[in-house]
């Protein structure tokens, strides 16, 4: 259950955490035409606080809109001083951010058109989204029997509400079948991405994940990653990854604003390399968390600082 926050941002406005409600009719809610982002803010070692590279997801939440053609309301200024200003209003050092944007009440029917765009800011307290155990020792995932929406189906690159069902499906039957995690593979067979996260997977010192032309999402973490990586000397390799390459690497982790650095132990009860965190994903987990926390003057201007 999502621990409360005090306010929620709506239209330009905070609203009272049990008042912020919208419409039974509200177009989005039928229908999922609409777009957000999942955002950290970190409490950082120096006792600051910082949103992790807020301006790059908003350009992608604006740029997820243009895809749409989903007429946005308010400019990226002003959403990010909106974002600041929701976490600072709750009192909040560190949590996670959901800006959510979506077609609202009016018209009903797939081609409604003048439905106006609502916005919405919400913060909350979230801790690690595969468990705190499962960024240490790693966690359990299985192959899903749901493909990823396929390339020309859907708008890969959008982080678009509706297209979420795909995920959530391969989720749940997971879970039900005792796994933390599915890995969703594309139409084609090719390794794609987990349910709400990019994947990497190391063989013989090289890291290797999907390609950006596969039917994955442009993750910014990912690319915090994949920067990360190349700092620190290794070998990174855009390419289409098979299931079996998967059961048979030294290491496999996922990448995400919510799942951060996650290993993964264990693949259809394969065990993936030593069985538990290794050592490449180790190095680039300590990077990122040096980052996030402000540990690392090289990427500070991924960092927008803030304080209460």
């Amino acid at each position: 259950m999502v621990e409360k926050s005090e306010k929620i941002w709506i239209d330009g406005q905070f609203t009272d955490w049990d008042a912020a409600n919208v419409h039974v009719l509200t177009h989005a809610l039928h229908y999922g035409y609409g777009v957000f982002e999942g955002i950290r803010a970190y409490r950082c070692a120096d006792g600051s606080s910082a949103v992790f590279r807020l301006d790059d997801h908003l350009t992608r939440l604006f740029e997820s809109a243009y895809m749409l053609q989903l007429p946005m309301p308010y400019d990226q200024r002003a959403l990010t001083e909106t974002c600041v200003e929701t976490l600072r209003i709750n009192k909040m050092r560190e949590g996670y951010l959901r800006p959510i944007a979506y077609v609202g009440t009016g018209g009903m029917g797939l081609g409604v058109m003048n439905n106006p765009t609502q916005v919405v800011v919400i913060a909350w307290p979230w801790g690690a989204y595969l468990g705190e155990e499962g960024l240490s020792k790693g966690i359990r995932c299985c192959i899903s029997s749901y493909p990823r929406n396929a390339i020309n189906s859907l708008l890969s690159k959008g982080k678009i509400i509706g297209q979420y069902v795909n995920s959530i499906l391969a989720k749940r039957d997971a879970l039900k079948n005792g796994f933390d995690e599915a890995v969703m593979l594309d139409t084609r067979g090719y390794v794609a991405e987990g349910t709400g996260e990019n994947l990497f997977m190391v063989k013989n010192g090289v890291l290797h994940t999907p390609p950006l032309s596969a039917a994955i999402l442009g993750g910014i973490t990912r690319d915090s990653v994949m920067t990360l990586a190349h700092d620190l000397g290794i070998d990174v390799r855009e390419t289409m990854i098979t299931r079996d390459q998967l059961y048979v690497a030294d290491e496999v982790f996922l990448v995400g604003t919510a799942a951060e650095v996650t290993p993964v132990r264990e693949i259809d009860h394969r065990t993936i390399g030593i069985g538990a965190r290794g050592a490449m994903t180790e190095r680039l987990q300590k990077a990122f968390f040096e980052v996030v926390s402000g540990q690392n003057a090289e990427h500070g201007a991924w960092l927008t600082r803030y304080s209460l």
